[in-house]
Order: C-alpha cells, then sequence, then structure tokens
C-alpha cells in the first residue's frame, strides 16, 4: 500500500500543535507495518538548518493557481525511515508562522494544487491513497476530482481527511473559488462548498473524501451534536457512514522515563522512587518549596479558553487554599497569561507560571509532577494526557473527546483507573475532584497504584495504526 501523508505540519521540523507530533509518529508506526507511506509539508523559513541542508532536490515545477502558475520546488529528506518531501516557494512559506496571515486561503490553495503536481515528481511513488489532515489541505480532494481524473495515474487513488480540530476550518472569500482555485460556481452550493456567505476548505475535506477520520472515538460523536459541530453537525450526521474516531497516540521511543535524556533522572514502574528526584528538582529550579509530601500539579498548555481555563480562573483561591503546588507552562490569550502571572506574583510558593514554551521544562513537568490538569471544554483527542500517563503523573480531566477514551477514573473500591475525571463543564465539579486526588494522595501507597496503572496504559500507536491499516486496506480494495 502506498500512502501520501499531507500536513501542515510535522515534527521536528516545523510543530504549532499535535498535528505536527501525529504526522511525525503516526507515519513512523504504519512503516513498521509494512505501509509504504510518505509525509509532505510547506518548506518553512523556520525549518532549521539541521534539516534544510540535509534536503535534496528532486524537482522544481510550476502550479496553478486560479490563472497563474507559481514556482514549486519539492526536497526530499529521509528522517526517522519516513520519507519526508518539502514544497518550496519562499513567496508563500518565508514568513515567521505557519498560519495566521491575511493570504492563508491563497496560500493552501497553492499547498493543495501543489501536493497533486508533486506526485508525477515522486520517483515513480503514485499513492493508493492521500491522507489529509485539517483545513489547510482540504481542497485536495475536490482538486484531485476536478482537475486530475482524466490522468491514469490519478484515476484509482482514493483519499482520507483527518479532522483535527473541527474548530478551525479555513473559510474564505467566495472569490477564491475562481481567482485561486480555479473552480466555478457550480462548486458554491450547500452540498459543495459553501459555508454562509464564503467557502470552507474543511467541507471540501469532508464532502469530497471517500473516509472521514477524527481522532477519538468520543470526538467522532461529539462533533454531531451542536455543541461541538461548530456548525456543521448537520453534515456530519449526513456523513456518519463514513466518519471514523480513531484515537491518537504518542511515539513510546520519544516519550519514554526510562530512557529520557530531557529529565534528571531516568525511572520506571519498579523505580519509582526516582521520579521523586524529578520532583525535587522541578520544585528546586521553579522556585517552589521542594517538599516529596507536597503534591504538584501541572499544567502544560496553551492558554486559550477551550483548555478549560476558565473553570481554573474560577476556583484559583481555592485551588491555592488546598496544600498543593500548581505548575503552569504555556503561551496565549493576554487575558489568561496575566492571570497566572498574578497569582504567580501572589502566593510565590504555591504557584509558578511559566509564560513561554520550552521543550526540556515541559518534559521536566510531565516527569516531576504528580498529577496533570486538563479539564478542556472540548478536546479532540489530547496530547498532554498521553504524555502524563506514560510518566506516571496521574491526568485530572474533564470527560470530553479523547480524553474520555484516554483516562478511566479511579475506583477506590476496586483499586482500577489510571487517573480522575469530571462529567460537566463547571468549576467546583473540578474543584471536588481536584480535592479528591489530593485525599488520596495522602495515602502514598494507594497513590503508587494510580501511578503504576497510568504507566500501564496502552497510549501508542500500536493499535491505532492497525486501524488506520485496515481503512487504508479498505479503501484501496474498493469495500
Amino acid at each position: 500500500m502506498k500512502i501520501l501523508f499531507v500536513a501542515s505540519e510535522a515534527a521536528p521540523f516545523i510543530k504549532t500543535g499535535g498535528l505536527a507530533d501525529v504526522a511525525h509518529s503516526l507515519p513512523k508506526a504504519l512503516k513498521k507495518s509494512k505501509v509504504d507511506i510518505r509525509v509532505i509539508i510547506p518548506k518553512y523559513n523556520k525549518i532549521s538548518k539541521e534539516y534544510a541542508e540535509k534536503m535534496e532536490h528532486v524537482a522544481e515545477f510550476k502550479v496553478p493557481v486560479g490563472w497563474r502558475n507559481q514556482y514549486c520546488g519539492l526536497e526530499h529528506l529521509k528522517y526517522d525511515s519516513v520519507d519526508f518531501y518539502f514544497m518550496d516557494n519562499e513567496y508563500y512559506f518565508k514568513r515567521n508562522e505557519p498560519y495566521g496571515h491575511y493570504d492563508d486561503g491563497e496560500i493552501f490553495s497553492f499547498f493543495s494544487r501543489g501536493v497533486l503536481e508533486a506526485i508525477k515528481y515522486m520517483d515513480g511513488f503514485i499513492p493508493d491513497i492521500i491522507h489529509c489532515n485539517d483545513w489547510h489541505s482540504g481542497m485536495i480532494p475536490v482538486l484531485l476530482d476536478a482537475f486530475y481524473r482524466y490522468d491514469i495515474r490519478y484515476q484509482k487513488i482514493r483519499t482520507i481527511f483527518t479532522i483535527h480540530n473541527l474548530k478551525y476550518q479555513g473559510v474564505f472569500s467566495r472569490t477564491i473559488l475562481g481567482e485561486l482555485l480555479g473552480l466555478d460556481e457550480s462548486y458554491f452550493t450547500e452540498d459543495k462548498l459553501k459555508f454562509y456567505d464564503g467557502v470552507s476548505f474543511i467541507k471540501g475535506g469532508l464532502i469530497y473524501s471517500d473516509i472521514v477520520t477524527t481522532v477519538s472515538k468520543t470526538y467522532a460523536n461529539e462533533i454531531k451534536m451542536p455543541y461541538f459541530g461548530e456548525n456543521l453537525d448537520g453534515l456530519l450526521n449526513g456523513i456518519d457512514y463514513k466518519l471514523y474516531g480513531i484515537l491518537n497516540g504518542i511515539d513510546y521511543k520519544e516519550y519514554n522515563p526510562r530512557k529520557d535524556n530531557k529529565i534528571v533522572k531516568e525511572y520506571g514502574l519498579t523505580t519509582m522512587k526516582n521520579k521523586l528526584v524529578n520532583k525535587s528538582y522541578l520544585q528546586k529550579e521553579l522556585g517552589l518549596p521542594a517538599d516529596k509530601d507536597i503534591p504538584v500539579i501541572g499544567m502544560v498548555t496553551r492558554l486559550v479558553g477551550q483548555k478549560g481555563l476558565d473553570l481554573v480562573k474560577g476556583v484559583i483561591k481555592d485551588i491555592l487554599s488546598l496544600n498543593i503546588q500548581l505548575i503552569v507552562i504555556g503561551t496565549g490569550d493576554q487575558m489568561y497569561e496575566d492571570l497566572f502571572r498574578y497569582y504567580s506574583n501572589k502566593y510565590p510558593k504555591k504557584l509558578k507560571a511559566y509564560i513561554g514554551f520550552n521543550e526540556k521544562v515541559a518534559r521536566q513537568v510531565y516527569a516531576g509532577c504528580d498529577m496533570f490538569l486538563m479539564p478542556s471544554k472540548f478536546e479532540p483527542c489530547g496530547i498532554g494526557q498521553l504524555i502524563a500517563l506514560r510518566y506516571g503523573t496521574v491526568p485530572i480531566v474533564r470527560e470530553t473527546g479523547g480524553l474520555n477514551d484516554t483516562v478511566q477514573s479511579y475506583n477506590h473500591k476496586t483499586k482500577t483507573g489510571n487517573g480522575f475525571s469530571f462529567t460537566n463543564y463547571n468549576a467546583h465539579d473540578m474543584l471536588h475532584v481536584i480535592k479528591l486526588a489530593v485525599e488520596i494522595f495522602e495515602n502514598k501507597k494507594e497513590w503508587l497504584e494510580i501511578q503504576k496503572n497510568a504507566m500501564r496504559s496502552e497510549v501508542s500507536w500500536k493499535e491505532s495504526a492497525k486501524e488506520y491499516r485496515d481503512i487504508y486496506k479498505k479503501l484501496k480494495e474498493g469495500n
């Protein structure tokens, strides 16, 4: 099976969110099961010289963008056993950030059409399936059907579209149809690309792909409801027959407390005392009192409303009145950055706010904290709780999306469960569960069992890669 995996970012080259981790670790996992999977992303200016200088120039060609023909270079680099291709155009990709530009519609119109053109130059690699991810590649299935089916090389190609976060949809002016995509006005209808007064890239992916997946089973059900559906719930109910939920995983080689050189002391199920060395170091490094008997709660998160920070804001004084320490790492909305800075200054022995992001500090939080708080309003899959489980840092989560699928609430009687959870999006429900976790933490023997339950949780790509492989096979065989 030949798969072309299309993404707007991929670790370690460029990363703004969880999609980058998926675009690196899922193809790597699939490669092990004899799938010829290759990844293509834009060649951004921010990709470090360490990688850029090792890239091999493959080809250069023109890409139709409406009435224009724009230059595109194609570069190749083998990394972690996976073939990565990079589309090069300085006008579109030589920018400080990958997204958020006034001309994002043009950038990703070029990218979508460019991916289809690039297939002609991949040394005989004609994919059976193009696997598109999020709105940035949502137009590929549309353009494939509109402009490429006449070519024998493209006639049997099938498409999969994965929703990583439905909130981000890529909606642009109606003029984009002819001006940038080369499509006529017949595509501006409710059953095609029309979304209110604009054109929706994500709608293109949902309607024109052969199969649609999203990143957890719970989220696949949630997005068919108005609360989570971002005005697309009607459409998603209509394509229910081709919608699957497949849970994301993490790369066990990248995230392994037994061999992690980013933490102070490696540890595992039989050496959990070493986790306390990481805790003590973390407390000292961030200026908190070093005390192994005080539970430390960590948050590594984007500081935005989706992540449930309104709940934390609502009861932050109550949280800080408990015998705990709270560490928050992230950047985002000014309101939340200011909130955590303020309480960090007011309660310097209780709260440390690290406004910014540093992978080494983040990894030390995963290794050194006792608990990991993730009270998201919605969470398609989530990666934070997966890393926390791997590192024996007990998650406290809201039962939504992938959080619901990966964290099972601890049962005091049966001693089962790998974390703590609450159902309603309610600050006091969250506070109640935090108090329960802090109370159980006092019983060190019981707490150790919860930590071990967490570390035994299966959060790798092993099972999910099999599910993707089965879907690829099903699609290739025309079932």
